[in-house]
């Protein structure tokens, strides 16, 4: 299938090996639950861990369609997960054809464990962490769709920045290094002419440097969502100056001629055995998350208070500023690697243990019977 839903535009984790990812929450992180950088997935504060529950287990099996499989799902708060509050509110209304239990966590290292080992069956992971897995396990994590392109902006104190190439002979304040964001931002920057290495600076903290921006003592970032919008509603001097995803995806037509390619930072994972043994328990639950992407994408004041119902974020009203540009998209079978494997392939040469040492095969792909 082709991507259905496009969105006009955010770890505080994971070098988001688990770098979008960079999603929208509170606070985050880059880490690597292989010690690789990550996509960045931007998340709430500190790792915490909830099963959503009006679709726990409890929930009556009367109500159930006969047959009626019980999927367990990982979700990460941020832009990663914020596409399956649609899901997780019908889930709860026992709306749909199996049964879905949730379990929520603030960086993607605090799910690898539960889908390695069998704990869940689905999780929602930045992409190169899934390629990571899919070494590691020797092919038993695979993705099933591309659920978050880039949630990377550079931001401006100011109104001289109108393309990349203006960002040459000037500082940019970021974060995310030795991660997606590094590398991403890197493509850019040669692309127009600009070495990296003088012209950009990193912190640790996402938090930290929407911190400076809003004091005014930083006046061009780069930041992730929800990151940006909290810079933009606290600090409405600045603008969005650079989409990293758009320049990233025009950079690198240029580098390898890839027309499909994307910052692809987040994706929907699972677990090969169980999609082997429940093959039309996966159909229904793709399409139900196809579903939920859409409508999320186009219902965004009340996607934004179902990710406070459910967990995924703690303002409705910030949620719904930031969905536009969080990317939520839905791209799964075949178009899945000319989109996402350019990237993979930035992240491989920068650093192979990125990717799990090597580039994932056909097989990492799950296609639907």
């Amino acid at each position: 299938m082709s991507r259905k839903a496009k969105s006009i535009k955010v770890i505080a984790m994971l070098a988001c090996l688990v770098l979008l990812v960079s999603a929208c929450g509170t606070a985050a992180t880059t880490t690597a639950a292989t010690t690789a950088p990550t996509t960045t997935a931007p998340t709430t504060a500190a790792t915490t861990s909830a099963t959503t529950a009006a679709t726990s287990s409890t929930t009556s099996a009367t109500t159930e369609p006969a047959g009626a499989e019980t999927v367990r799902i990982a979700a990460l708060k941020g832009p990663t997960g914020i596409g399956m509050v649609k899901l997780m509110e019908d889930a709860a209304g026992q709306k749909t054809k199996d049964k879905y239990t949730f379990s929520l966590a603030a960086a993607p290292d605090d799910l690898v464990a539960k889908l390695s080992s069998g704990e869940v069956d689905i999780a929602a992971l930045p992409t190169n962490l899934a390629a990571t897995l899919y070494q590691k396990t020797n092919g038993r994590i695979k993705m099933l769709a591309i659920n978050t392109l880039g949630v990377l902006y550079i931001l401006e104190n100011g109104d001289t920045v109108k393309s990349v190439a203006d960002l040459k002979g000037k500082k940019i304040a970021a974060t995310g290094q030795g991660a997606t964001p590094e590398y991403a931002i890197n493509v850019v920057l040669k692309d127009a002419g600009i070495d990296p290495a003088g012209a950009v600076t990193y912190m640790a903290e996402h938090a930290e440097l929407a911190t400076l921006a809003i004091a005014d003592k930083e006046k061009l970032i780069m930041l992730p969502e929800p990151f940006v919008t909290t810079v933009l509603s606290k600090a409405p001097q600045f603008r969005i100056a650079i989409n990293l995803t758009e320049a990233f995806a025009s950079a690198l037509s240029k580098v390898d001629g890839s027309e499909k390619a994307e910052l692809a930072q987040g994706c929907i994972a699972v677990r090969a055995e169980f999609a082997e043994k429940n093959p039309e328990a996966i159909k229904n639950f793709l399409s139900a998350y196809e579903a939920s992407t859409k409508w999320v994408n186009e219902n965004v004041t009340e996607a934004g208070e179902l990710t406070v119902k459910h967990n995924i974020m703690a303002d409705a009203k910030l949620a719904a500023k930031a969905i536009p540009n969080c990317n939520i998209i839905y791209i799964d079978g075949a178009d899945m690697k000319p989109v996402l494997e350019p990237l993979l392939k930035i992240l491989f040469e920068a650093k192979p243990q990125s990717v799990g040492g090597k580039l994932p095969d056909d097989n990492f792909y799950y296609q639907v019977g």
